[in-house]
């Protein structure tokens, strides 16, 4: 016994080595699966943040596009205002062209360098255009026609300049191409006209470093005056030069701040030419690639070239990939510490699963934190625009008020003229207050309380359909009400929408058609389906699903009036009820837009706000 005692392997001694190498193979499993999702981790996180460069690019393009346009229609309509008023004298003056262009600066016309009256004349005609001008006022008006030109000559006989500049009194730019063909494009078509890129005659007198690539707006001029000879007839151009780069920055600098750096380009001819850049302090980057998009401008197209920079995303250059890399590579080394602490201790191994369950719960509750907050602010958001709408009411209607006494009361002692003002502010007032009922409607079909009761929805559509045919001012339509059913609902906003679906039928109809809208029904299971059905100008199906957002118009519909609301309103609606909308092809031309209803009543869904929030928006 005593050699075999001696010679012998213990069971524990036999069991180790099988269960060190099984240590060693969890062991190397857990890094081997760690290593694996930093992998996955740090790939993704990269993912992630091109894709958020990506669309915070695609952003900022979209808003300095925009900016750049907005700026050009505000030059665009000044310089359109300008020239109306100066065709409105009978004969205009230098003193009453002072005084018309005295309201314009570069305070509010940033990078405006002046503007001047331009007058076309044959070379017979210029020593009477001379005289004409200095007997209006401009005395020291020297008409200097350039050799070349064997046409029309176009002078420059009054100016004024905005930045303090030399004066282009007397210039001939027939001989400027850029100017010229501007000026021609506007009396052709009646309309602004932008030039191609050049520099301007003032400038050429400035070092070359101080010199910026400009062009010209240009607004054609025609007598409107009822005492004036040549009532209707073309009397010149309004121009307004504007270097690019005053006018890039101070039209951008807000927008693009440091994110961005932007370049403005002409297409033509030729060659795109770089005319104005805004470069940020902070570094460009190649990463998202560099967006190029066009700019429509009076009769003409700019490009941006918008470049991110590493201020593009705030906490970009922390490089969140390659700590994920290095958190991933701790997480891995103390995940393989873990897992040989958990194979020789269980309770060990617990503690750290309740630690990580605890995380977790605690993420979970933040998340719910947050969720919580952001739910806050969108009903916060809604009430806002509510209020907002409600309290522009009380001084729209006054508005509305005495326009129309204007209209019943003094039309016949205002002139043509200023009954086309009074037409235009009346209008005007009626479609801010269908944009501030939508709006209002908008915002409280989420928050206002459902009153159920059985709504007869026959009644109520043949009801709207009588209010539509009887109103002289709506067009003669053809409006058809098949069976309807009754439904538990809100009388006041199942009323709404079906008021609402009938009024874009007959809106949106092609002129020259008679507008012909039928509703009918059919049972889905335990709900209703009305359908509304028109024949109409139809919906792109690309854009069905949009439709039902807030502003959202579809393609075809900007000739017509309207906010963008109103289907966004039938669908907060709807849903508040329980049911579904949507809009399919009505066959034979036209929509057909449909909404169910259930036809038992459902718990009432809670309101986005409180009633706190209610009563804010009622005041």
């Amino acid at each position: 016994m005593g050699g075999a005692s001696g010679t012998g392997t213990s069971p524990g001694a036999r069991a180790r080595p099988p269960g060190r190498r099984r240590s060693i193979l969890v062991l190397t499993l857990v890094i081997a699966l760690g290593a694996l999702g930093t992998t996955l981790a740090a790939v993704a996180l990269q993912r992630a943040d091109d894709d958020r460069a990506a669309r915070a690019l695609s952003q900022h393009t979209t808003i300095v596009a925009q900016t750049v346009a907005a700026e050009v229609r505000r030059y665009s309509t000044s310089l359109t205002d300008l020239a109306a008023a100066v065709g409105a004298q009978s004969r205009l003056e230098a003193a009453e062209f002072a005084a018309i262009v005295a309201a314009i600066d570069r305070q509010r016309l940033p990078g405006a360098s002046g503007v001047a009256l331009v007058v076309p004349a044959t070379p017979a005609q210029i020593p009477e255009v001379q005289r004409l001008w200095r007997e209006r006022g401009a005395d020291n008006l020297t008409l200097r026609p350039a050799a070349t030109t064997a046409g029309e000559h176009l002078f420059v006989v009054l100016h004024r300049a905005l930045d303090g500049g030399a004066t282009v009194l007397g210039n001939d730019l027939s001989t400027w191409p850029a100017p010229a063909e501007a000026m021609r494009i506007a009396r052709q078509t009646h309309r602004v006209a932008t030039s191609t890129t050049y520099r301007l005659l003032a400038d050429r007198s400035l070092p070359a470093e101080e010199q910026q690539l400009s062009f010209a707006l240009t607004a054609p001029i025609y007598s409107a005056s009822p005492a004036a000879d040549d009532t209707g007839r073309f009397r010149g151009w309004l121009t307004m030069g504007l270097r690019g780069g005053d006018f890039l920055r101070q039209a951008i600098s807000v927008v693009a701040r440091d994110a961005v750096a932007v370049t403005l380009f002409d297409p033509a001819p030729g060659v795109p030419v770089p005319v104005a850049s805004w470069v940020p302090a902070a570094r460009a980057e190649s990463d998202p690639a560099p967006r190029d998009v066009a700019v429509a401008v009076p009769q003409r197209t700019w490009r941006l070239v918008v470049q991110p920079t590493q201020r593009l995303l705030p906490g970009a250059d922390l490089h969140l990939h390659l700590a994920a890399w290095i958190v991933g590579a701790v997480l891995t080394a103390l995940l393989a510490g873990l897992t040989g602490t958990v194979l020789t201790s269980r309770n060990r191994a617990l503690l750290r699963v309740d630690e990580a369950t605890a995380a977790l719960l605690d993420d979970i509750r933040r998340r719910e934190t947050v969720e919580q907050q952001l739910r806050q602010r969108e009903t916060e958001l809604v009430g806002f625009a509510g209020i907002v709408a409600h309290d522009l009411r009380s001084p729209l209607a006054r508005i509305t008020g005495y326009a129309d006494f204007l209209r019943e009361e003094a039309a016949a002692r205002l002139d043509p003229v200023h009954r086309d003002f009074l037409e235009r502010l009346y209008g005007g007032a009626q479609r801010m207050q269908t944009l501030i009922d939508d709006l209002l409607d908008y915002a409280t079909a989420e928050n206002r309380t459902l009153n159920t009761t059985t709504v007869d929805l026959k009644a109520v559509a043949d009801d709207l359909a009588h209010e539509r045919l009887s109103d002289p001012e709506q067009p003669d339509a053809l409006i058809v009400v098949d069976p309807l059913p009754a439904v538990p609902g809100d009388a006041t906003l199942l009323r709404q929408v079906l008021d609402n679906l009938i009024g874009n039928a007959i809106k949106y109809t092609a002129e020259g058609h008679q507008p012909y809208v039928r509703i009918s029904s059919r049972p889905e299971g335990d709900a209703v389906r009305i359908d509304v059905a028109d024949r109409g100008i139809g919906i792109p199906e690309d854009q069905r699903d949009a439709i039902f957002t807030a502003f959202a118009r579809a393609a075809g519909s900007e000739g017509y009036p309207g906010t963008g609301l109103g289907l966004a309103i039938v669908h907060r609606i709807i849903e508040r009820h329980g049911g579904t909308v949507g809009v399919a092809d009505n066959p034979g031309g036209g929509s057909r837009i449909w909404f169910t209803l259930p036809l038992v009543q459902l718990p009432a869904r809670p309101a986005a706000g409180d009633a706190a929030d209610w009563a804010m928006v009622g005041r």
